[in-house]
């Protein structure tokens, strides 16, 4: 099998996720927070790259379905992990957002074997760009009233948008369920 460019993008985003927690977690390393954040944002730029391509060139690919929304959920998993054990966010918070992803990783399985694709809602996507947002605060980390602000807003904000995004995904795909049982 031939790797297209979008799965070569993909692969490359869970490639530097091992390289972003280290540097977010080891702070022994000079400027270690700002390689974290440009190492993550180049990853987010990752996943939106490699989406437009296959849609634009025609590339998509059944390995592509199935990594690209595991190595978004590596990389947001692999960030809540960290921020919870640099007490930036309680762990009640990175479960909440963590199980959300499981939970809609088995839907689409459910609807993959009964040969119906779900696209991301709206709702996703504002989720996915809140939590993208709220981990780039977490990085630079900014000890300042202001951003410390900002960083719980966008906290909130992504927990919010993690169970309304669920909610609207379960009520627009309860007959995955029913077609899964027959």
């Amino acid at each position: 099998m031939q790797m297209n460019l979008p799965n070569k993008l993909t692969i490359l985003r869970v490639l530097m996720i091992p390289v972003f927690v280290v540097f977010l977690l080891c702070d022994k390393i000079p400027y270690n927070n700002i390689i974290a954040v440009v190492v993550f944002t180049l990853a987010c730029i990752t996943d939106a790259l490699d989406g437009h391509i296959a849609r634009k060139n025609n590339l998509i690919s059944n390995f592509g379905k199935f990594m690209d929304p595991l190595a978004d959920k590596l990389l947001v998993c692999s960030a809540l992990l960290c921020f919870v054990e640099l007490g930036q966010i309680p762990a009640w918070i990175a479960i909440v957002i963590v199980s959300r992803e499981f939970i809609i990783s088995g839907f689409r399985l459910i609807a993959s074997d009964n040969g119906i694709v779900i696209a991301a809602s709206k709702w996703g996507k504002l989720k996915t760009i809140s939590q993208m947002v709220m981990s780039i605060l977490l990085i630079v980390d900014f000890n300042y009233s202001f951003f410390n602000v900002l960083e719980q807003v966008f906290i909130y904000l992504s927990l919010v948008l993690t169970v309304i995004s669920l909610v609207d995904y379960l009520i627009k795909n309860k007959g995955v369920l029913n077609e899964g049982s027959r």
